[in-house]
């Protein structure tokens, strides 16, 4: 009988061979529980009753989930998962380091009050065409973003959001939301070809996808490799699907025209992605390339957040008005990314976080503002400050933050970004940043003299209007955003601490590479 005189083979220079710590399984949890999730509420999609009681729950494990992935990033550095064991650069890595848990966390709470608003706000029709699935799909996308270290699985993670939010938007079929859904869809569909061809182009460069290999390998061509081109690529199909100046039109132009709940979980998440997308390629990949874009980025920031301040000025419905301020808002983060400081870079991520819960606090509110006064024509309705004084209140509070205005979450990023562009001398930034934030004051406050405090024009139903609103399911969700708002507004120090250790891993990835190349990978 023969036998084999083989050597054995040293499986561990190319494979993982020890196996992974329980908390480390933490990195792919959000993933691989919501495909479960989403899987089993699509299995169960004519029983509409019962897709509410199994998605809210789900949501809220989501939300532990991430906190727990947070905490664990937070005590440990960066952590690695390498899918189907094999060794980076081969094997598709997910590495989360403080931004990416942020920003999965916080996105969690979002859905989560998108799916509690969502029973009332989606009817049996949107619950059978798969609103529940959808929001999870969406969620699994989001949170694939945030938390992998491959570049082309990002592109991959971009397509199952964007797979999921083109069902979403499209729930109930109405005209309008057809028209929307087809520039929305055009629109996110060339930023992706861009963000395709930009990644073909890198994979030909560096012959590698990993983040933290090309980290390394970039410091080395950087006079080889037309790195300024490849940046600039990328940050036009970020930019689009951020609604940057000048790709931003199609943002106003779809997210209002699907369910509230939907507009809120866009307006929320989705422009947020191409942000932390485009800081993730800028300032691990391409350091020297960002300083060389700087000034470009800095134009574009600062003409972005005016003209989308201009345009909500410009709105006589409220939801298309939310929408302006959300590209005003993307206009205030790249502000940060452009001056690369760490005060700047920290304002960003602090900025994202506010802006993931007002946004999506304010679309809501928009909803139960138009339910409450017959709908979303500013100068149409009215008394809502009479009727419904909860709402008014917690809306006003709202208007506040997104305004920058004391005591609430919108001061502090806001602050520390107008001192880190005086810092540089930036004085022109500085004074963009307080323009845009003085146009959206004057934006919202025209929205609450208008549909809020001034009497309800005659003939207007308020009485039975307000009988629909749901203390549970309506005032609720709202409640749980507003209330992190404030918390946000009168103790900013946890979530500033957190934006400047998340900053620092940014800037300085040597611990992101280590989680990756725990040898210090190829030098």
């Amino acid at each position: 009988m023969a036998t084999s005189d083989k050597e054995p083979v040293d499986l561990s220079v190319a494979m993982v061979t020890d196996p992974a710590p329980l908390a480390d399984w933490l990195v792919i949890a959000p993933l691989v529980f919501g495909m479960i999730v989403g899987s089993l509420l699509l299995m169960v999609r004519k029983d509409t009753r019962l897709q509410p009681y199994i998605a809210i729950p789900g949501l809220v494990v989501l939300v532990v989930i991430a906190a727990a992935l947070l905490a664990h990033v937070v005590i440990s550095g960066p952590v690695t998962m390498t899918m189907g064991r094999w060794l980076p650069p081969f094997g598709i890595s997910f590495t989360v380091d403080i931004l990416g848990a942020l920003l999965t966390l916080t996105a969690a709470i979002a859905a989560l009050a998108g799916g509690i608003y969502g029973a009332g706000d989606v009817n049996n029709s949107g619950r059978r065409y798969g609103f529940y699935p959808f929001l999870f799909l969406m969620m699994v996308g989001v949170s694939g973003a945030f938390l992998t270290g491959d570049i082309f699985n990002l592109y991959v993670w971009f397509e199952v959001l964007l797979i999921a939010s083109f069902g979403l938007l499209i729930l109930g079929s109405e005209r309008g939301q057809i028209d929307g859904a087809t520039k929305y869809a055009f629109l996110n569909l060339v930023a992706t070809t861009f963000f395709l061809i930009a990644t073909g182009y890198l994979y030909g460069i560096f012959g590698t996808l990993n983040m933290a290999d090309i980290a390394i390998k970039a410091k080395t061509m950087e006079e080889k490799a037309p790195l300024v081109t490849l940046l600039s690529l990328y940050f036009l199909a970020f930019g689009m699907k951020a609604a940057a100046f000048p790709v931003n039109f199609w943002l106003p132009a779809s997210y209002h025209t699907p369910r509230v709940v939907v507009s809120a979980l866009f307006a929320g998440l989705l422009t947020k992605v191409g942000v932390y997308a485009f800081m993730r390629v800028a300032f691990v990949l391409f350091p020297a390339e960002r300083d060389i874009l700087g000034w470009v980025i800095a134009s574009i920031a600062a003409v972005t957040m005016i003209l989308g301040a201009m345009g909500a000025l410009a709105q006589t419905d409220f939801r298309r008005l939310l929408g302006y301020l959300v590209i005003s808002g993307i206009g205030i983060m790249f502000a940060g990314i452009a001056l690369a400081s760490p005060d700047g870079v920290s304002a960003t991520i602090f900025y994202a976080v506010h802006s993931m819960i007002v946004m999506t606090a304010l679309y809501l509110a928009s909803g139960l503002a138009a339910r409450a006064s017959g709908g979303f024509s500013i100068a149409g309705s009215g008394g809502i400050y009479t009727t419904h004084p909860f709402l008014a209140a917690v809306t006003l509070i709202l208007f506040f933050a997104v305004s920058g205005l004391p005591p609430f979450s919108g001061l502090w990023p806001k602050v520390i970004l107008v001192k880190a562009s005086l810092d540089v001398g930036a004085w022109w930034l500085a004074g963009a940043v307080l323009l845009s934030g003085f146009l959206t004051t004057i934006a919202v406050g025209r929205v609450w003299v208008l549909s809020y405090w001034r009497p309800a024009p005659a003939g207007t139903g308020d009485e039975q209007d307000a009988e629909n609103l749901n203390p549970l399911i309506d005032y609720a969700p709202l409640v749980l955003l507003t209330a992190i708002v404030v918390a946000l507004g009168v103790f900013p120090q946890q979530v500033l601490e957190l934006s400047q250790t998340g900053t620092e891993q940014l800037l300085n990835p040597i611990d992101y590479i280590r989680s990756v190349f725990p040898s210090g990978g190829e030098q």
